[in-house]
């Protein structure tokens, strides 16, 4: 799984960071994260291709969505023929297709968009799922999403199961599907004989703008990555509260409180363009875990998200 910040900034974008935008690339499938306006540039601009099959919409904010208009086009201009969804949270249905057709426009390939209730499944993939929950953003109605993969299969224990007498071939992988085997004495050997328990897939959650809340802690257990709203430092803690975001210090208690593994802190203020230290410095000091694992990533910035078990951070 790889994770390509496309555009980091806050509602006013600066020379360094564009608006919101996040690409995950999963197993060959391409999903994006909200989409502020000039994101088709910045997916240029990083190498990350087009062939996106899912839009997911955070809120109605521009600078979330008005890159939607750019980007289709530019997918139609391309000679795209394959299907996009675009999901969004409830009451944005109308508003996401007036973005598609701006100005008169049809898309000439197949387009559908649709409403998220927060606790539903935004989709429901090949071995892993994206689930929409409930965020807190001012009056608007706004929503994270939480992409979790199903349990992978147990480690198959070779040398127990040649100590069993189960021949090298066919019936290693039979049994590594979860079939029992039998052996040419009439001996059965079952799966749970020479293979480990289910292991956990990867899980990333993206919040988009919110205050810190119970339902980003209660999305998902443990996320492998967590982007959170970490518009301001502590220094503008009341401009947080006013304007339904979160500081650096609070998603990091959100991190905590979560047990992610590591911390991306986006949509940081244009009064952070010179030097977004501050953010990233509070954000480390209250992470539980290891500070390096707490960090403002910039528009471009690419990060590998390992299975649990990998070990590497």
């Amino acid at each position: 799984m790889r994770v390509t910040f496309l555009g980091t900034g806050g509602a006013v974008p600066t020379t360094e960071r564009g608006p919101s935008a996040l690409l995950v690339e999963r197993e060959g499938e391409r999903l994006l994260f909200d989409c502020g306006e000039g994101t088709q540039r910045q997916m240029m601009r990083f190498g990350t291709g087009f062939s996106v099959s899912h839009l997911f919409v955070t809120h109605l904010h521009g600078d979330h969505v008005l890159g939607i208009p750019g980007l289709i086009q530019t997918l139609d201009f391309n000679d795209r023929e394959e299907p996009l969804s675009i999901h969004g949270p409830p009451g944005s249905k109308h508003h996401l297709k007036g973005l598609v057709e701006a100005g008169g426009y049809r898309p000439g390939f197949p387009l559908t968009v649709r409403e998220v209730r927060p606790g539903a499944v935004a989709l429901d993939g090949d071995d892993y799922e994206v689930r929409a929950f409930e965020t807190e953003h001012r009056t608007v109605s706004s929503i994270g999403y939480a992409l979790v993969e199903a349990d992978r299969r147990g480690r198959f224990d070779r040398g127990k199961a040649e100590e069993l007498g189960v021949p090298v071939g066919p019936k290693f992988g039979r049994l590594h599907d979860g079939e029992a085997v039998e052996l040419e004495e009439g001996t059965v050997v079952r799966p749970e004989q020479v293979v480990g328990d289910p292991r956990p897939g990867r899980r990333f959650v993206y919040t988009g703008d919110t205050r810190p809340v119970d339902a980003t802690v209660e999305a998902i257990e443990k996320p492998d990555l967590l982007v959170h709203d970490a518009t301001f430092a502590t220094e503008w803690a009341d401009r947080a509260r006013q304007t339904g975001h979160s500081t650096g210090r609070e998603a990091a208690e959100i991190a905590n409180r979560a047990g992610a593994k590591r911390l991306a802190l986006v949509h940081i203020s244009s009064r952070y363009a010179v030097d977004a230290s501050p953010i990233e410095r509070e954000a480390r000091q209250a992470f539980a875990g290891d500070p390096e694992c707490v960090f403002v990533p910039d528009d471009g910035r690419t990060l590998e998200v390992p299975y649990p078990d990998d070990g590497s951070a």
